[in-house]
This record gives C-alpha cells, structure tokens and sequence, in this order.
C-alpha cells in the first residue's frame, strides 16, 4: 500500500526557477522505448479531465535524441519537441530506457541533472530509474525498478540504494517505480500529491484501476539466478540455499560455504545483488511456502517445517509482511481462484505430485539457472550507510562522486524516502 506521509522537507522547501512552472510535465522518449510504459505518462498527464475533477497538466512530449524514435512493433514517433522543452517543466518523466547495458546520451542527462537543479521533480518509470542512475539523482537515495533488472542496477550503481520490493519509491523530488503497472501507480501518487485524493480517485475511476494498491513485487520475484552473477563464487553459495530452503540454516552458514567473515559476506552478496543475505533468505522461505501452500496439501505448520522457519509463528509474520495476508488466507484465496479440477493430485507424503512444477503464481523450482537468465529475487530496505564506494558516473572521479554522495548523504539523513508496499 502507498504511504503519503509528509513530503521530505528538504524537497519541500526546493523551488522552481523562474522559468519552470509546476503544471507543466516533460515526457522524455528514446527510441528503442516500449510503447505500453512511454504511453502511461501521456496518458496520466496529457489528456484533459477537468469534467471528471482532475486538474489538467500541461504535457511536452520531448525527444531524448535524434528522431524518429522507434518503438514496439516496429513504430516510429516523431515528438513535438526536443529537450529545450524540459527547461520549462516543473516535473519530468522518463518512462523507460531501451537497454540496462547501454550508456544514455549525456545530451539528454545533462539536461534532467540541470532540471534537478532547477528545482524540478524528476521520475523514472521501470528502466527509466537506469536514465536517472547514470545522471547520478538517485546516489545516496532509495530507488526502485522492475524486479528483474534490480540486481543490474544495484551492481553498476552501488550507491543507490535499490528496494526492489517497491511498486515505487519516492524521495521527495526524485521518483522511481517498477514495472509496468506500478507507473501507473506512481502517476497517480503525483496527481494525489499535487491534487489530493479526490482528484487521484477521479482519476482512478477514469483508467478503471484501483487508486491505490496494496502489496509490493514480493508476488511477482523469480528464484533464478541473474546472468551478472552466474560466473561468480557465490552463485555456488545462492545455489545452495535455494536447494536447502527445507533445512535450518542461517547467513552465517552461507558465509562459511563462502569462507568469508561475515562482514566480507554481507558487502560482496550486496554488491553483487543489491539485496542484504539476511532480507534475502527470508525472502526465498516465504516464496518456498507460497509455492507450497499452493500445490500442496500440507498444514500451514508444516508448511513452515520444509521451508526451514523455526515456528510457523515466524512464518505467518514474515509471510504477512511480504504478501499482506496470512498464509491460510492466501491458501483459500488462490484456490477460489483456480477451479478445483485443476489442483494437483496429492501423492502418498500429502505432497502434490506437480510441486516440482511451478503454479500460476508461484516460483519456479528448477535449477537456479533458467534460459533467459532470470533474477535472484531481492529484497532490501535502505541501506543505513551507503552500499559500495565507486561513482556510477564515468564523467566524474571516484572520489568526487563518494564525496559529493557522503555530503548529500548526511544532509539528508534523517529525511527517509515515502514508499509502496509497506
């Protein structure tokens, strides 16, 4: 569920220059862009409801570099302007990027790092957050993207504070959401931030989507492994946690499989998945039990016994946390969902004789690699200290970048980001 506490005083009290106006948004488009994201925004902001009670933006379409852009399908667009329009927004968005591997135009970051300055409110849909990493806004903050591409944006931003359990993430003047969905939960944050919530749940009625959801990504992480991290040690380590779920074991365990202190452990599995072991291993039990609770016909407490919980006591909290409801509860409600000639035959142990196989909604239980290289399901809150010490930026030098970081950093400190799914 959002939470719209009090925005950060910091962003609060940031003004916009004088040639910037607040109901003015640019929509920065590359090419290579998927439609459906690059749609959300021009959506949200640029079709006038005023005669449902949504206050009317005024939308830029902008091109981030020379066009035509092209898009899903084989598309070509033309925008109507260039970046010069972002110089009069008051909010820009940039609702994906085309790779997670490829440099954006540094045309186009300087202009959102001048936006920034300038006061404006900067927001990164899904691969979006990447634009917004390689700019260098999101060092030192939280941030969230699309659960699949967290641990690349972790690795290559170490000062980023990637949460990849968000629907998004918002930091006062910076903004992150995940996949495609949850934009259009972060659009209708800003428009209840900007207007209130009558104005957000017109809106809602409008796009007939809830005006808030509840719940995080936690439903949605895949168990393999991700590709930047299959050739290195400690994918062994991963491999076998996910293989022993069932057995009792903790992060000092996996440390000395790693032989690693503790300490060493905790900072190479961060930098390499964006995600604390800890967090993590929780994470993977709870998926374990819902894949459990959905193909088989165990008792929730043994449930908790072959997903190595030490209490079913411990596995209803940490469960409700991550799901939002009780394990029984998320039990009856998937099987009112799936007709009951379509539930597994139960063999001789009480297991389901498909629980090998994943359910519609849970996670595969094959062997951590997968084709297509999936991702180690992450989850982590903000770090209380900055995580790595390189600077995502190849413009600037190590050391200015980690200077700049720890001075933000500790303005900043008691000023945390709002987020989804809490």
């Amino acid at each position: 569920m959002s939470h719209d506490s009090t925005a950060a005083p910091e962003a609060a009290a940031r003004k916009l220059s004088g040639r910037r106006r607040k109901e003015i948004v640019a929509v920065l488009l590359f090419s290579g862009g998927p439609i459906f994201e690059s749609s959300i925004p021009l959506s949200v902001f640029g079709i006038d409801r005023q005669d449902a009670g949504v206050p009317r933006y005024r939308l830029l379409v902008s091109a981030g570099e020379e066009g035509p852009l092209r898009t899903t399908g084989g598309l070509e667009l033309t925008a109507p302007h260039g970046l010069e329009a972002i110089s009069r927004a008051g909010t820009v968005v940039v609702p994906a990027w085309r790779s997670i591997t490829s440099p954006p135009p540094e045309e186009a970051l300087d202009a959102l790092r001048r936006a920034h300055e300038e006061g404006a409110r900067i927001v990164g849909l899904c691969t979006g957050a990447f634009v917004l990493a390689a700019a260098g806004l999101l060092d030192g903050r939280p941030a969230t993207t699309h659960w699949m591409y967290a641990p690349t944006l972790a690795k290559r931003y170490p000062s980023v504070h990637v949460d990849p359990r968000e629907l998004f993430v918002d930091d006062g003047d910076v903004l992150t959401s995940a996949g495609t969905a949850a934009g259009i939960d972060l659009c209708l944050h800003i428009v209840r931030t900007d207007h209130g919530n009558e104005a957000a749940g017109a809106l809602a009625r409008r796009l007939v989507v809830p005006p808030r959801r509840s719940g995080g990504q936690e439903r949605y992480l895949d168990r393999s492994l991700p590709e930047e991290i299959g050739a290195d040690p400690l994918a062994e380590v991963v491999a076998w946690a996910l293989e022993h779920l069932h057995e009792q074991f903790d992060v000092e365990t996996l440390a000395a499989r790693a032989y690693m202190s503790r300490r060493t452990f905790d900072r190479r599995f961060r930098s390499l998945t964006g995600s604390a072991p800890l967090q993590w291993l929780i994470t993977q039990r709870v998926l374990q039990a819902q894949r459990l609770l959905e193909t088989s016909d165990y008792s929730v407490d043994e449930v908790a016994g072959r997903c190595g919980f030490r209490s079913p006591v411990a596995l209803r909290g940490h469960f409700r946390r991550q799901l939002g409801s009780s394990p029984a509860a998320y039990r009856a409600a998937y099987r009112a969902r799936r007709p009951q000639g379509d539930r597994p035959p139960v063999d001789g142990d009480g297991a389901a004789a498909g629980a090998g196989q994943s359910g519609p909604t849970s996670a595969p239980t094959a062997a951590p690699h997968q084709e297509g290289g999936g991702p180690v399901p992450l989850q982590t809150r903000r770090a209380p200290s900055p995580v790595g010490t390189s600077a995502p930026l190849a413009s600037s030098s190590s050391s200015s970048s980690e200077n700049g970081r720890e001075a933000y950093a500790g303005s900043r400190a008691s000023v945390p980001g709002q987020r989804s799914g809490m």
